[in-house]
């Protein structure tokens, strides 16, 4: 099977100042109450067929009686799947999913018979870079682009039904790469059934749907709150596809006010941290401040001890949770 990009990248915690966290300050992700997570956590939802991405989100506010709620990426009305949604104050999380790696499982029906090898060939022809147009219906301007299939595999062909599975870059269309696929084996082909296994982080392996939310909160209501926190899961998780820094106590409220980071203030980091990467800054209890554009590389910021490692780009802390004259 496939891996998109961060998949492959095998990532070791490095120490670079030993460390350790007032008890009193902030509070582990897997520690928040069931109605913090539900102002403040993430679901991975099975879209069902049907309605659009947005009128999905707007059910999940219904259910949970909350006021916001944002997903992760469109998904065309019939198409099923994976697709994160953020609860209140997580919504802007999802900013850091949009141009995270795809992977889907397609069902194509191709107009004619054709040689099994013909397509394979096809799929082949269609690997690594490709040219799309966004089709007339997108949210995006309609002129050439190109995109990365990082993988693709075909499962199965039985007579004019082709099923796949295809890793993707951002923004590339399922429906256009089967149509221009049908195009160049000279006979036509349509997208017959689409389902997202993966967004980011977020696979197919612990996906929920709608009733088992409204079931779980149901029983959450009645006093039972085991299954509602099974679905409901830290807005940390959105950003398990990016290198980690983690920060002394001190350095926290800065970086909560928008400070950038500097080598200084960190305790530990994940290897594979690449300059001008997007990094996500966490507290010594695994609790996201913010994210950021590496300066640095991950050797260079374990060697070196001063200078800047990462410019802020967006916070997610409140600020005063850190605050100095609360540190011991």
């Amino acid at each position: 099977m496939g891996k998109l990009p961060f998949e492959k990248i095998e990532r070791k915690v490095l120490t670079k100042k030993s460390a350790k966290t007032d008890p009193k300050l902030g509070k582990n992700p897997e520690e928040r109450s069931t109605e913090e997570l539900i102002k403040s956590g993430i679901i991975n939802l099975n879209k069902p067929p049907g309605p659009t991405s947005h009128q999905v989100a707007d059910y999940i506010k219904k259910i949970l009686n909350i006021k916001k709620a944002g997903h992760g990426g469109t998904l065309d009305p019939k198409v099923t799947g994976c697709l994160p949604i953020a609860l209140e104050k997580a919504t802007r999380i999802v900013q850091t999913l949009l141009p995270a790696g795809k992977e889907y499982v397609c069902l194509m029906y191709i107009h004619k018979r054709v040689e099994e090898n013909k397509i394979k060939k096809a799929f082949e022809k269609f690997s690594g870079e490709i040219k799309q147009i966004p089709p007339i219906r997108s949210a995006v301007k309609r002129q050439e682009r190109t995109r990365k299939i990082y993988y693709i595999e075909i499962l199965e062909i039985k007579e004019q039904d082709v099923l796949f599975r295809i890793g993707c870059q951002a923004g590339t269309y399922i429906r256009k790469f089967v149509h221009d696929l049908g195009k160049d084996l000279g006979i036509g082909a349509h997208m017959h059934q689409l389902i997202r296994t993966k967004a980011g982080p977020f696979t197919d392996k612990e996906m929920y749907a709608m009733y088992d939310l409204k079931d779980a909160y149901e029983f959450y209501k009645e006093g039972n709150e085991k299954e509602l926190r099974k679905i409901l899961k830290p807005f940390e998780t959105a950003v398990n596809h990016l290198g980690k820094i983690w920060v002394l106590d001190s350095t926290v409220d800065p970086l909560c006010h928008g400070a950038d980071l500097y080598l200084v203030g960190i305790s530990k980091l994940t290897t594979g941290i690449k300059e001008n990467d997007l990094v996500a800054i966490f507290t010594l209890k695994n609790e996201l401040i913010c994210i950021g554009k590496a300066v640095l590389d991950s050797e260079t910021i374990q060697r070196q001890e001063k200078g800047e490692a990462v410019k802020t780009t967006k916070v997610f802390m409140d600020r005063g949770i850190y605050s100095l004259k609360n540190i011991d």
